[in-house]
């Protein structure tokens, strides 16, 4: 845990992600040299778990947090949040493994954060919405 070299953290629930977890993972860390990842898995059947293991044996930014059962998305971005506060993270941002978040945004997401307390953002945004 090294919340003190980055900033911020984005949370990543898994559960039977095998084929999304390493492109995702890539993506947000490509997207901003500030953010580190945390990849929550579920135990899933599918391997994603071991997937995340070697993700994180490969770069420092990335870490792993495995749970022994499936207990929801809810209590899966709990558990990260608790993880990423006790690490020492300023910011704790939320992702979908399947990319309906575009890690492209993470850099606007971050920038904004320094004149907020909070920062929201959306899967779709419509032209002329405010």
């Amino acid at each position: 845990m090294s919340g003190a070299m980055n900033p911020a953290l984005v949370c990543i629930p898994t559960y039977n992600e095998r084929e999304n977890v390493e492109p995702i993972t890539s993506a947000v860390l490509a997207a901003d040299p500030r953010v580190d990842v945390l990849i929550v898995d579920d135990n899933s059947p599918d391997g994603t778990g071991a997937i995340a293991d070697q993700l994180a044996a490969r770069d420092a930014r990335v870490h792993v947090l495995h749970r022994e059962k499936k207990e929801g998305l809810g209590r899966a971005y709990l558990a990260a949040f608790r993880w990423g506060l006790a690490a020492g993270y300023q910011l704790v941002i939320e992702m979908d493994a399947d990319f309906s978040h575009d890690p492209r945004y993470l850099p606007k997401l971050l920038d904004a954060a320094k004149e907020a307390d909070l920062v929201l953002g959306s899967r779709t945004w419509r032209a002329g919405a405010r």
